[in-house]
């Protein structure tokens, strides 16, 4: 069986703070240079994986000056959360299981640690990481069912997929915080020598938790925290609620363990920083998003003819067949 401790999660993508802000600026000043000398951030891709990044033009930096304006590293994040709550809308409408959604996050937020959404448009890398997070969970799901299933062309899904695998250095193997949680409520089981009705009010805690694990994978926490910690700052945050359990207690039975790396002040102050970080988690709202995605399209907008056919094309679609054309904006992917 897979071993946190020994895994490439823990090796190479859990990070500081200071780490991961670093990788989220270095990404986007890479895409705001593009921007300077090509005048695009596009950067192609075929289904082989195979990437053609924007070329240098003359006149390039007078007119991204004039017109062109990059989004920030603030914007970004905004529409990195946007479409990691799509991932999660997405995985929801789908009945996926909940370690299918987190697979999903995780690859999504590898992915932009490796790249600007100013280079790869997130709602196409989204279904992406939804499909091939359902290939690596075992969950059969085509990329047709999943396009059909969201108004979506399945060929995007199955274009990005090798770009996918390669930015995430085909590290696949996910350690997500559910299975976590059951443990945790298993070994509160035996803490607690619960009895039926106490068994109960630890399901309830569970499910409680398993909600707030949901808050926690869209925040920055996955990314910085073992899963284990993730499990137990959502089963904290539940059991206030609910208070089923001396959460403080049970912290102390943990770090008894002959195998514990943590004091209960340690391991109380990391599920500190988990709670803070939903606490203060920013969702755009409509106006923000409506001002970013025009910055976005300006950007992505301008990379080769091909993309004004597609454009030009989707104009001619949407005077032929407006009212299907305003379902389909209503689609769950935004």
């Amino acid at each position: 069986m897979a071993d946190f401790q020994t895994s490439t999660q823990r090796a190479k993508w859990v990070f500081t703070p200071q780490k991961l802000e670093e990788r989220y600026k270095v990404a986007n000043q890479r895409a705001v240079q593009f921007l300077e000398k090509c005048g695009t951030t596009q950067v192609e891709v075929d289904a082989s994986g195979l990437l053609t990044y924007p070329t240098d033009k003359a006149d390039a930096r007078d007119h991204a000056d004039k017109k062109l304006k990059p989004l920030s590293v603030d914007e970004e994040r905004f529409m990195r959360a946007f479409y990691e709550a799509k991932v999660q809308e997405v995985c929801s409408a789908f009945e996926f299981p909940h370690k299918i959604q987190a697979t999903a996050l995780q690859y999504f937020k590898r992915f932009y640690l490796q790249w600007s959404v100013m280079q790869h448009h997130p709602k196409e890398i989204m279904l992406t990481c939804v499909y091939a997070a359902c290939k690596i969970e075992e969950n059969h799901v085509s990329a047709e069912e999943i396009g059909k299933g969201i108004k979506q062309d399945h060929h995007i899904i199955l274009k990005y997929e090798m770009a996918v695998l390669q930015s995430l250095e085909f590290d696949l193997i996910v350690f997500a915080p559910y299975r976590a949680m059951e443990g945790f409520i298993s070994n509160m089981e035996e803490f607690l020598q619960a009895r039926d009705d106490e068994i109960q009010k630890l399901e309830n805690l569970l499910k409680g938790a398993t909600a707030e694990a949901d808050k926690v994978m869209l925040t920055d926490a996955p990314l910085l925290f073992p899963p284990g910690q993730l499990a137990l700052a959502a089963l904290r945050i539940a059991n206030g609620v609910l208070g089923v359990v001396d959460f403080d207690r049970y912290l102390e039975n943990i770090v008894s363990q002959p195998n514990s790396e943590h004091t209960t002040s340690d391991l109380s102050k990391l599920l500190d920083d988990i709670e803070s970080l939903v606490k203060n988690y920013k969702y755009p709202s409509e106006k923000d998003m409506k001002h970013i995605n025009r910055k976005l399209k300006s950007c992505l907008g301008h990379s080769s003819s091909h993309d004004e056919s597609k454009k030009r094309e989707k104009r001619s679609k949407h005077k032929s067949h407006r009212s299907s054309n305003d379902a389909a904006d209503g689609a769950p992917i935004g």
